[in-house]
């Protein structure tokens, strides 16, 4: 049986920072992250994110995890 590619997780922290009108960063040290790190996040370049991370970024942005990320199937068949 042939291996079904993986899909994608797209961030859309960038997003919910312009909705809320939040700059990046008063973001970043609200929530104890650098603005190095909260740029890696917001464009997609980490390999994961920690649950309390998410949390943080949640409760200051008063928004759900499904807000932030959303995941695209590469196999639509």
């Amino acid at each position: 049986m042939a291996a079904v590619p993986p899909g994608e997780i797209i961030v859309r922290l960038d997003v919910m920072m312009a909705m809320r009108k939040v700059k990046a960063k008063d973001l970043a040290a609200e929530i104890g992250m650098t603005e190095a790190n909260l740029s890696l996040l917001k464009s997609g370049k980490v390999k994961g994110v920690r649950f309390d991370t998410l949390v943080k970024l949640c409760d200051a942005l008063d928004c759900t995890p499904g807000d932030l990320l959303d995941y695209v199937c590469e196999n639509k068949s």
